[in-house]
């Protein structure tokens, strides 16, 4: 039996997380939750699962929680970052599954290794931000990181069984989004219910956009450079429209490897969930007939250029991708809630990066303190196209 404390349980990984542990109620028990604020959601998870420990974002949203649940229910509320961190290292749990959304999942994720758990990681800010830092506090506890992005993932069983001083190259795929094929000078009519429409996948809000600026596969070289120890030359982006190669490796010998299925983040949270088993949690097999067909294209970094961006932070090192990560989820939220348009989200990234003196071979300090300037200047910027 395995015993998980996930936070973000409301979102689309964690819903994921819980709807395999219904599964297969046998094999996995929920000590702790954390959410931010769907709270009835959460109350119906804790009345389902009946974990020990739960954390919410602040002292309203605890007392609401505490006003859904049944009287008597057997469960402690907290909240804040303490709550958070609490919940991440719960002494009951195993494993530690961070599916919080932004650079919040990156002091829970430090302290569930600190505590020793094994991490399920759906959270790639936190390598985004910190990468380094987190890899070697991860190999100093001796905690093993275990991907939830479908990518990720996929690299990750390319890797089994291989040796890893074989590989040539990491080719990482990428949808395309839903503007693959939309002209650059059509841009400016984005609109959000645009944006939010992906072809393939369903996904929280800030990662749809994501998608669909391509900062999301930016933000996935990062982490993969990081989690896979490989410098940014061996990974390579393209872009796969049917989504049905979730991404591949290359080896000295010229042999490729490449992970396949269907558009579904099941697969892969099972795959870490359970590693080094497989879950049989019914999934479909792709549909291997002549209607199926798979291509491959490069990215348009002109048309793209939150990749380039990307490409540029990871080059740099030091403060600059936590930068990079603040201000795109300023500007996202931004976008989302309207106060900019989808063309205005790289001026104030980029424009956020060339502001900031990059701290080389950062502490955790260094990067906490660049992720919050960013922040306030991504603001700025924001409010700067606003007055014009």
């Amino acid at each position: 039996m395995k015993r998980l404390s996930i936070l973000g349980s409301t979102g689309s990984i964690g819903t994921n997380v819980l709807n395999i542990v219904a599964m297969f109620p046998q094999k996995f028990d929920v000590k702790a939750l954390a959410a931010k604020k769907n709270i009835r959601l959460l109350a119906r998870q804790i009345e389902q699962f009946h974990p020990e420990l739960v954390a919410v974002f602040d002292k309203n949203r605890a007392q609401e929680l505490k006003g859904c649940l049944p009287p008597g229910t057997a469960v402690d509320i907290l909240y804040g970052e303490d709550g958070y961190r609490t919940v991440a290292a719960h002494s009951s749990a195993d494993m530690t599954v961070t599916a919080m959304v932004g650079a919040a999942g990156l002091k829970p994720t430090l302290a569930a290794i600190d505590a020793g758990k094994t991490i399920a990681l759906a959270n790639k800010e936190t390598l985004v931000m910190a990468g380094d830092f987190v890899m070697q506090a991860a190999a100093e506890k001796g905690v093993a990181i275990l991907p939830i992005d479908s990518e990720h993932s996929a690299i990750f069983q390319c890797l089994q069984g291989q040796r890893q001083e074989d590989m040539e190259k990491i080719l990482l795929t990428a949808s395309g989004g839903p503007f693959l094929n939309k002209p650059a000078d059509e841009f400016k009519d984005i609109t959000r219910d645009d944006a939010l429409k992906h072809p393939n996948w369903q996904m929280g809000r800030k990662i749809t956009i994501d998608s669909a600026t391509l900062m999301n596969k930016g933000l996935e070289v990062l982490e993969a450079r990081c989690l896979f120890s490989v410098p940014q030359q061996m990974i390579e982006v393209i872009i796969h429209p049917q989504s049905i190669i979730h991404s591949m490796v290359a080896y000295k010998d010229g042999s490729v490897i490449a992970q396949l299925g269907v558009p579904d983040m099941k697969g892969a949270i099972a795959y870490a969930l359970s590693y080094p088993q497989r879950l049989p949690i019914q999934q479909p097999l792709p549909r291997f007939n002549a209607s199926q067909t798979l291509s491959f294209q490069e990215p348009d970094l002109e048309k793209f250029p939150c990749l380039t961006l990307a490409f540029q932070a990871c080059e740099s090192g030091g403060t600059l991708p936590a930068v990079l990560n603040a201000a795109n989820e300023v500007a996202v939220y931004g976008f989302l809630n309207q106060e900019i348009a989808f063309i205005d989200i790289v001026p104030v990234i980029r424009q956020t990066m060339e502001k900031h003196p990059v701290v080389s071979n950062p502490e955790l300090s260094d990067i906490l303190a660049a992720d919050q300037w960013a922040r306030g200047q991504a603001e700025k910027e924001i409010q700067e196209i606003r007055r014009n």
